[in-house]
């Protein structure tokens, strides 16, 4: 009988991993791999053996947690990702289960900014995110709100953090701080940041800052974290821990992490401005497609006759695409399928009024997407087909900043 702590190999379409047996929250196969990351592995489709008995991992239960008063109180919401496979964010000590003792065991600087409550949303690798989850998570977070939470921590992966900020930015009208933060190295390394941006991020969570962001390193040194706007952030580096940055706008603040000085550096909707709305609906139909030398306008008759509502589209430069393909996008907007222009450009502004093609394509029924990422624009027409009331007024949606995702004028440097 395998038991935590066990080297166990286990084998999945043909490839093999070896590593120590971890507990697990979701029911998964979890392991520590040599690595030093985690990787779960569905139990119904995959093979293990043992390859050598462990050490009997026995986890202690974290110790009571003390309130205090006169601090605000801070939920903190899991979904999975790095930052949530071990709780222990300096030793690499593993728990079965993600609690406000958990992280306050591990991280004792936190019980200087806050009172904490934390609850698993559900735990999995962000590739794994779809339009479902970022639902029951807005749910989740207008829930703790409602109960008086001061800020929410959102811990998520960071493959595909950009893609729920964003989300969260459309659904959510919060009067307090939203913070997504994930981390770039696992806990038991000792390069890791978990710990450092989750004191930043609990910082941030108790701050003015009433809106969704995400805070990340700011420099590959453990100086200062960054706070990113939740719709105008993308992750630019595979691994490096100061992989986030902020596009086409300034970061909206600076947090030192030895001081937890916040030094604000652009605008921001401030504690208590506007009252809690959450507008959860999503259509999840929505397609990103990326053009490129030679692409044929096919897939985009893939995409009409299989029911999609909305295409955003990532065009070159300015945001072009070959002259065929123009008729091709007339024939989905013709069908009431919105079809936004956005760039593959990293900064800049979508203006397809320079170029033949590009005035073409306007007149075939695209949409400027002015300076909005291709993945802000595409969670963004998701949530602007579910929540309103016709095709016509979805695309008036995507032309005006809701979030702060569009800017009448786009910075030189970012």
């Amino acid at each position: 009988m395998l038991e935590l702590g066990d080297r166990i190999a286990v084998t999945k379409g043909g490839v093999r991993r070896e590593g120590v047996l971890m507990p697990s929250v979701s029911g998964h196969i979890v392991i520590k791999m040599d690595s030093g990351y985690n990787a779960g592995f569905d139990k119904e489709r995959s093979t293990v053996e043992l390859v050598a008995k462990g050490k009997a991992l026995k986890v202690p239960p974290p110790p009571p947690l003390k309130r205090r008063e006169g601090l605000p109180k801070v939920s903190i919401l899991s979904t999975g990702g790095t930052i949530a496979s071990k709780v222990d964010y300096r030793t690499g000590a593993v728990t079965s289960q993600f609690s406000a003792e958990d992280i306050i065991s591990s991280i004792p600087e936190l019980l200087e900014i806050a009172n904490y409550e934390g609850k698993v949303i559900y735990n999995i690798l962000s590739e794994n995110m779809k339009a479902e989850y970022w639902q029951e998570l807005a749910r989740a977070v207008g829930t703790e709100i409602r109960k008086g939470a001061d800020g929410v921590i959102v811990t998520h992966g960071t493959d595909t953090m950009t893609y729920t900020a964003a989300a969260l930015s459309f659904m959510i009208k919060t009067p307090v701080p939203i913070v997504v933060v994930g981390s770039q190295r696992s806990s038991d390394r000792p390069s890791s940041d978990a710990a450092m941006n989750a004191i930043c991020a609990a910082t941030v969570a108790t701050s003015d800052i009433a809106e969704v962001t995400v805070l990340m390193h700011g420099s590959t040194s453990d100086d200062f974290c960054l706070v990113h706007r939740g719709t105008r952030v993308r992750k630019m580096h595979t691994s490096r821990r100061d992989a986030f940055r902020s596009i086409n706008q300034h970061p909206i603040a600076k947090v030192d992490y030895l001081s937890r000085n916040i030094e604000i550096l652009g605008d921001y909707r401030r504690r208590g401005e506007v009252e809690l709305q959450v507008r959860d609906k999503l259509e999840p139909k929505c397609a990103l497609v990326k053009y490129f030398p030679g692409a044929k306008s096919d897939i985009f008759e893939y995409y009409i006759n299989s029911g999609y509502k909305g295409i955003v589209l990532e065009g070159t430069g300015l945001g072009h695409v070959a002259s065929d393909w123009v008729e091709t996008i007339k024939s989905a907007t013709d069908a009431g399928i919105p079809v936004v222009i956005t760039s593959q450009c990293i900064r800049g502004r979508i203006c397809d009024r320079v170029y033949d093609t590009g005035r073409d394509m306007l007149a075939a029924g695209g949409i400027e997407g002015s300076d909005s990422l291709p993945e802000v624009a595409l969670v963004k027409l998701m949530w602007a087909l579910a929540n309103t009331p016709s095709v016509e007024e979805a695309k008036e949606l995507m032309k005006i900043p809701l979030a702060g995702e569009i800017s009448s004028s786009t910075p030189t440097t970012t």
